[in-house]
């Protein structure tokens, strides 16, 4: 059940104009603490005159309108819930599962059950209890709800910091790997690169990230594993290897977008390649109708175990969907020159 919304409408007077945006709705508005209020700042919560605002310092001006949508209170934790997982790893530090399609992770507005918290609180009973905050147990890393593939949750609280610290490390300094398999439209002209583009919310639309200047580092490195051609002889679109050096919010689609390969099957981020489809061929392009969703799988994990210290691998195999999109592909792949050249050298 999604929360009710309550609107709060602050109109600023002569006196508070130039006065900051969030000390004038938190003087305004008494009940709500001003870091919750900080908080819907920065969630797109308010608006002057219609224009979300997410700046908390904003200037306002006199007669301005602003408009505080205030979510009524989140449940005072999640509820287990019997929903079948597929354990790659467990003991009593750290569970490592293999995510499916249409799983959300955590609990949010639109899904308060049927996500990831709610089956791990059911699968693992009170060790999660209050780990990585109440809404969120155990979870340091996520996967888009349409994301197949691995995932680490910790169990204890030290199990937490460690593998917390490891994520926000990217590897840089530790064993901590994150490998994903993508399928998207085109071929590169290389055959591997890295892109290093910040990445923002979009400005126009709240759903969506954006490469923008100004915005948070983020690093992919990328690989290109097959190439597929289609009936007539064209490339039109190839497997990918990638490696992140961050964690932004769907920081695969938004690069690989960016630099004109979008994966196939996102409805964000590659709808101007939907015409594509008729260059596939039959079986390719029933597959990739079929999946009904972005072709993207996380298929290895490694880490540090936050007991034993010992640097472990997790891999996952293609989910079935994704397995018989790459099949049908399969059928019009040919080994790019550079990978004929190495492998004449082995």
């Amino acid at each position: 059940m999604e929360p009710d919304i309550r609107r709060e409408e602050v109109i600023v007077s002569a006196a508070d104009a130039g006065g900051r945006l969030d000390r004038l709705i938190a003087a305004s508005i008494s009940d709500i603490s001003r870091s919750r209020l900080k908080g819907l700042i920065l969630a797109g919560e308010v608006t002057i005159e219609g224009r979300t605002i997410r700046d908390p310092s904003h200037r306002v001006n006199a007669g301005d309108v602003i408009v505080v949508a205030v979510p009524s209170p989140e449940p005072a934790e999640p509820q287990g819930e019997p929903i079948a997982l597929k354990v790659v790893f467990e003991d009593d530090q750290i569970i490592v599962i293999d995510k499916p399609a249409g799983l959300v992770v955590h609990p949010a507005a639109g899904n308060w059950s049927g996500t990831l918290v709610n089956a791990l609180l059911a699968h693992c009973g009170s060790s999660l209890s209050g780990i990585g905050g109440v809404m969120r147990p155990g979870i340091v890393h996520r996967l888009d709800k349409d994301t197949t593939g691995l995932m680490v949750v910790a169990k204890t609280d030290r199990a937490h910091r460690s593998l917390a610290a490891q994520f926000e490390d990217h590897g840089r300094s530790g064993p901590l790997k994150r490998g994903y398999l993508v399928f998207v439209w085109g071929v590169p002209d290389r055959p591997k690169g890295s892109i290093v583009r910040p990445i923002d919310r979009h400005p126009h639309a709240r759903d969506k990230m954006a490469v923008r200047a100004g915005g948070r580092e983020a690093i992919t490195h990328w690989e290109v594993l097959e190439r597929y051609f289609g009936a007539d002889g064209a490339p039109v679109a190839s497997l990918l290897a990638c490696r992140l050096e961050t964690g932004r919010t769907h920081q695969i689609r938004v690069h690989l977008a960016y630099i004109g390969h979008p994966l196939l099957g996102d409805a964000v981020y590659g709808l101007g390649f939907k015409t594509k489809i008729a260059q596939l061929s039959p079986p390719a392009a029933d597959a990739l109708r079929g999946l009904g969703r972005q072709a993207l799988h996380a298929y290895m994990l490694a880490i540090e175990h936050p007991g034993t210290r010992e640097s472990l691998e997790f891999r996952s195999e293609l989910p079935a969907d994704l397995a018989r999109l790459h099949d049908s592909l399969g059928a019009l792949a040919q080994w790019p020159d550079w990978e004929k050249s190495y492998q004449s050298k082995t």
